[in-house]
């Protein structure tokens, strides 16, 4: 495990990271306590997140991959002088979001959504769960990571309290780049509450050019906090947090938690992650998300409202 002092210089859209003691650091493993619920209750709400290392079956989400990999390469996204398992992609790949490979995708699935990740949040909310049956599914190539930004505006029109879990379909190096969170920032209520609470498919009806952006499909508000991580952890505080993963980890967080990703600094390769979200089946939840066809950010589920 790497310490904050023998980390590498990273990047994160695009901008070197402050590579500072006080700026920079690693996610706490937390499978030493994954079967004490009280603790990671408590580790939950202290961090705002909760890193289990190798919690899930390697075999099992090697497995998944290969059967993303082969859609991936259906879709012409993979560089087929080299094995799909390796995730080589075509030049000019770039972020490819895919959702619909992890339909009718038995393998995914049933990783997801069966057996020791929902047992998880089972355990952890401590009552029966609900899940999204909408999985958002990224393959992001050679280039810039996701910009800082919390879960809430993309999907709160029911509970609050829903968790994402981030899951990495194969080892990340920090040169491939995975997932980072700004420690402590889920508790800066101060810079967040007029930033949280705001919904990316409400709009104005009563402006019209909002209404004819929400008809087109398009966003107001797009949901970004900001373009420069750097200047984000300037204004919370805390350090972001990252680490090498490895197939079987997953992060899970809440929808209050700043988060991005370091920048994928290979030649050619995929970063294959899907987020999946859970929460209590005794709590409301976001209609977009959900069905056979969940409507999402498409203009269905847009919603109008006098400004």
């Amino acid at each position: 495990m790497s310490t904050a002092t023998s980390l590498p210089q990273l990047y994160s859209f695009g901008h070197a990271l402050d590579m500072a003691d006080d700026k920079i650091g690693v996610l706490r493993d937390s499978c030493d306590v994954a079967d004490d619920v009280a603790e990671l209750q408590r580790r939950f709400a202290k961090d705002g997140y909760l890193y289990l290392k190798g919690y899930l079956d390697r075999d099992e989400v090697l497995g998944a991959r290969a059967s993303l990999t082969e859609r991936l390469a259906a879709a012409d996204v993979l560089d087929d002088a080299h094995p799909h398992l390796d995730g080589i992609c075509k030049p000019g790949s770039g972020y490819v979001f895919k959702p619909e490979l992890t339909n009718n995708n038995p393998a995914v699935q049933k990783l997801l959504y069966t057996g020791r990740l929902p047992e998880f949040y089972r355990r952890f909310f401590g009552e029966e769960i609900s899940h999204y049956d909408f999985t958002w599914l990224r393959a992001i190539g050679p280039g810039k990571g996701t910009n800082p930004h919390c879960d809430l505006p993309y999907m709160g029109r029911g509970t609050h309290r829903h968790m994402t879990c981030w899951l990495p379909y194969g080892d990340i190096s920090f040169e491939l780049g995975g997932l980072m969170v700004l420690e402590g920032s889920h508790r800066r209520m101060d810079l967040l509450e007029h930033y949280v609470y705001r919904d990316v498919d409400a709009f104005c009806e009563n402006k019209p050019k909002e209404a004819d952006a929400a008809k087109a499909g398009k966003w107001a508000f797009t949901g970004t906090l900001s373009h420069n991580p750097l200047v984000v952890r300037n204004k919370f505080g805390g350090r972001w947090l990252t680490t090498e993963f490895r197939a079987g980890d997953f992060v899970t967080f809440g929808m209050f938690l700043v988060h991005a990703s370091l920048d994928n600094r290979t030649e050619n390769r995929l970063r294959i992650s899907s987020d999946s979200r859970y929460q209590r089946a005794s709590e409301p939840i976001d209609e977009r998300w959900v069905g056979l066809n969940p409507p999402g950010h498409t203009t269905a589920g847009k919603r109008g409202r006098i400004c």
